[in-house]
C-alpha cells in the first residue's frame, strides 16, 4: 500500500472509530500515531507526539479560550443573564409570540457573554421555558425557541468556535468577531420572523400578551446592567484596542466576577463550579485540538490531503457545486458530531479546498460556524435538544422539541443560503473597521 492509501485507510478507521462512539480526541490522536508509525516508524511518531501538543497548546491566542469560557460560566453560575431576558419579556410584550420573541433577545444578550451554545441553551432553558410555560405557550414552540436561540452563541462574539477556527486557519480573531455579529444579528431576526409568522398563522400556540407601559419598560432596563457592564468591558476594549482577545477574555471573567459580588449572587461554591467546569471543558477541547494537529500531519506526509482535496476541486470546475459539497458533508456531520469535533476533524482537508477555490478564509470561518451550529439542533444528536429536555424535564418530550425547532432550522438554510451568496454581508464590519 502506497502512503496514500494508508493515509485514506487511517482516514477511514477514523471514522469508523467516531461511528462506534469512541472519543473524538482519542480517535484522532491514536489513528494519527498510528498512521505515522506505519509511514515513517517510532522515531518519528513518537516524535509528533511529543512536540505537536506543544505547538497547539503554546498558541497565545488559544488561551483565550478558558477564560471566555470561564466568564460564561460564571454569568451563568451568578445569574447576570435573567435581568436581559426580563427586559426583553416586557419589551416585547404586545407582540404575537413576545415571550419567545423575547427568549431569543435575552440568548443574544447572553451570547454577547459566553461564546457557548449549550451554555446559553443551558442558561436560557431554566429561565425562559418555565416563564412560557406558566403563560400557556404551546411546548413545541417554547422549548423549540430555546434550543435554538442557543445556537447565536456560537456566531455573536466572543464564540470559542470562531477562536479556535482563527488559530487553525491563522485568520484575525477580532476580525472574525465582527463578521460574527452581522451573521449572529441576522439568525436571530430569522428566528424572530419564524415565531411572529407562526403565531400570526397559529394563535394558539401563544396567548396575546398585554402592552407594557413606557414606564414599565424603562424600569426593565434597570436589570440589564450585569450583562451591559460586561459586554461594554469587554467589547470596547477589544474593538478599541486597548486589550487582545486574550486579555479580553480575562478580564470579562474579572468584570463578571466584580459583578456577580455586587450583586451577592456569586458565592465560593457558584465559583469552584465555574472554575471546575472550564477546567473540564479546556482539557476536552485541547484533547481533541491536538488530536486534529496530528491529524494534519499525518495527512499531509502521507498525501492524502493533498490527494483529497485536488479530488474534490477537480470533480466540478464551478465553485457553487464545491461549495454546496461542503456545506453537504457539514450538515451531514452535524447529525452526529458535536461543533468543534466536526470542524477539527475535517480542517484540514477543507481548508486546502478554501484556499485553492481563493475564497475568503474570514467568510468562511462565519458560514463554517452557521453549519455547526445548525448541526446542533439536528437529529439523532442534536446537543442543545438535549441539554433542553435535561432543563425542562417533564415538560416537553425530545420528540416534540425536535418538532418545535424544525421551523427555525429551515430559516437557518435561508439565513446560510444569504451568507454564502452574498459574501459581502459577512465582510461589511471587518472591511469598515480595519
Amino acid at each position: 500500500m502506497d502512503d496514500i492509501g494508508i493515509g485514506l485507510s487511517g482516514l477511514g478507521l477514523l471514522f469508523v472509530l467516531i461511528a462506534l462512539r469512541v472519543p473524538i480526541g482519542v480517535a484522532l490522536i491514536g489513528v494519527s500515531f498510528g498512521g505515522l508509525y506505519v509511514l515513517l516508524g517510532w522515531r518519528i511518531a513518537w516524535g509528533a507526539l511529543a512536540v505537536m501538543p506543544y505547538q497547539f497548546s503554546a498558541n497565545w491566542v488559544l488561551s483565550s479560550v478558558p477564560m471566555f469560557l470561564l466568564l460564561g460560566f460564571i454569568c451563568y453560575h451568578a445569574e447576570l443573564t435573567q435581568g436581559m431576558f426580563r427586559a426583553a419579556r416586557v419589551w416585547t410584550s404586545a407582540l404575537p409570540g413576545g415571550l419567545a420573541i423575547a427568549a431569543v433577545f435575552g440568548s443574544a444578550g447572553f451570547a454577547a457573554v459566553c461564546g457557548s451554545s449549550v451554555a446559553c441553551a443551558a442558561a436560557m432553558g431554566r429561565i425562559a421555558v418555565p416563564e412560557m410555560m406558566r403563560a400557556r405557550y404551546n411546548a413545541e414552540l417554547a422549548t423549540g425557541t430555546v434550543a435554538v436561540a442557543g445556537t447565536i452563541g456560537a456566531l455573536i462574539p466572543p464564540s470559542i468556535i470562531l477562536i479556535l477556527y482563527g488559530v487553525i486557519a491563522q485568520v484575525s480573531v477580532p476580525q472574525l468577531f465582527l463578521a460574527g455579529i452581522t451573521a449572529g444579528v441576522i439568525s436571530a431576526i430569522g428566528y424572530c420572523v419564524v415565531i411572529l409568522v407562526r403565531v400570526k398563522i397559529n394563535p394558539t400556540l401563544a396567548p396575546v400578551g398585554v402592552r407594557a407601559s413606557w414606564s414599565e419598560r424603562m424600569v426593565a432596563l434597570k436589570d440589564t446592567w450585569p450583562i451591559l457592564v460586561v459586554m461594554i468591558g469587554i467589547f470596547g476594549g477589544l474593538f478599541s484596542g486597548a486589550f487582545t482577545p486574550t486579555e479580553a477574555g480575562a478580564i470579562g471573567a474579572f468584570l463578571s466576577c466584580l459583578v456577580g459580588l455586587a450583586r451577592r449572587t456569586l458565592n465560593w461554591r457558584r465559583f469552584r463550579l465555574a472554575v471546575e467546569e472550564t477546567m473540564i471543558t479546556t482539557a476536552a477541547l485541547i484533547v481533541i485540538g491536538v488530536g486534529a494537529t496530528l491529524l494534519t500531519r499525518f495527512l499531509t506526509l502521507s498525501g492524502a490531503g493533498d490527494y483529497l482535496s485536488d479530488s474534490i476541486i477537480g470533480l466540478s470546475a464551478n465553485p457553487a457545486m464545491i461549495l454546496f459539497g461542503i456545506i453537504l458533508v457539514y450538515l451531514i456531520l452535524g447529525m452526529f458530531l458535536e461543533p468543534i469535533g466536526a470542524m477539527l476533524l475535517t480542517m484540514p482537508i477543507v481548508l486546502p479546498i478554501v484556499q485553492d477555490a481563493d475564497w475568503s478564509l474570514l467568510w468562511f470561518g462565519i458560514v463554517l460556524t452557521k453549519l455547526l451550529e445548525i448541526g446542533m439542533v439536528t437529529p439523532p444528536i442534536g446537543m442543545n435538544i438535549f441539554v433542553i429536555k435535561g432543563v425542562v424535564g417533564n415538560i416537553a418530550t425530545t420528540t416534540q422539541i425536535f418538532r418545535g425547532v424544525m421551523w427555525f432550522i429551515l430559516m437557518d438554510l435561508v439565513v446560510l443560503a444569504v451568507l454564502a451568496i452574498w459574501p459581502e454581508i459577512t465582510l461589511f464590519l471587518p472591511e469598515i473597521m480595519k
